[in-house]
């Protein structure tokens, strides 16, 4: 009877540990519950290679929103992103936002950089000043191939 109130009592313990490593694992990627207050807003750019859905946007390296939606507008052929923001950062109109790299083998995330008008833009609107990644690729190539015309 001790021995079934052991593994009882352990069962119970290992199945609390695996609920709150989920739920730690959910709200560390952003896919867990949140009560945290938030609205959306909207970016269109030529290119968002690494981006994807749940990819971080930050500010001042902080993060402060996530990337919900990735679409390719049929008409612009441009790459369009929808991100929720944190309701208590409100973002001058001129914001630019831009696609970063962690580092040559980091993550990549979407970078908003607030410039210095006094209005702010809507919940819902557009950030319309965007820069698309930067492959590190094309960068090689264009290095590899100046560098072999100056000889």
């Amino acid at each position: 009877m001790a021995e079934n109130k052991t593994e009882v009592l352990v069962g119970g313990l290992v199945l609390a540990a695996a609920v709150g490593f989920l739920f730690y694992a959910g709200e560390v990627t952003g896919m867990g519950i949140s009560t945290r207050q938030t609205y959306d807003m909207t970016a269109s750019f030529r290119s968002i290679e690494g981006v994807a859905v749940g990819t971080d946007v930050r500010l001042a390296g902080v993060k402060v929103g996530t990337v919900t939606d990735v679409a390719l507008n049929p008409e612009t052929f441009r790459a369009d992103i929808r991100f929720t923001m944190q309701d208590n950062i409100l973002l001058p109109e001129d914001t630019a936002a831009l696609i970063s790299s962690e580092g040559l083998l980091g993550g990549t995330f979407v970078e908003l950089l607030p410039g210095g008008s006094p209005f702010n833009l809507e919940p819902g609107s557009e950030v319309e000043d965007t820069q698309s990644a930067v492959s590190l690729v094309q960068l090689l190539l264009r290095f590899v191939t100046s560098s072999g015309e100056e000889g």
